[in-house]
């Protein structure tokens, strides 16, 4: 941003001070955007190739009636479970990534302001 972006921002502060409602659909249209679009092919490709042998382990604990493979199977749909968790939040904090930068440049304009109020006086 140069000098007169700023300026003009700074001039009409109703343009950043009214407070723009953070919902789901607004987090979701920002982490679709182009630069976040590697994260989305990485969480939802871990779902689907987590989502295969949890099924798979599910189905096959209740199949069997000897202990060591239902150990086994049950360990693996845990593992899997943990690991669908664990992408979720990484999820979720990507999706918040943009509001969070947005909040930065807004707090970045009202130091500006003060800074040049405070030259002023």
């Amino acid at each position: 941003m140069d000098r007169e972006q700023l300026k003009k921002i700074i001039d009409s502060p109703e343009a950043y001070d009214e407070t723009k409602e953070e919902t789901i659909f607004n987090w979701l249209r920002d982490c679709h955007g182009q630069r976040m679009r590697w994260v989305l092919v990485a969480v939802y490709l871990q779902y689907i190739i987590l989502l295969a042998p949890m099924i798979y382990t599910a189905v096959a604990f209740f199949k069997t009636d000897q202990t060591g493979p239902k150990i086994m199977h049950a360990t693996i749909f845990l593992f899997c479970n943990l690991w669908m968790g664990f992408v979720s939040v990484f999820g979720w904090v990507m999706l918040q990534r943009p509001s969070i930068s947005r909040e930065f440049k807004r707090l970045e304009l009202r130091i500006v302001e003060l800074s040049e109020a405070v030259g002023e006086k």
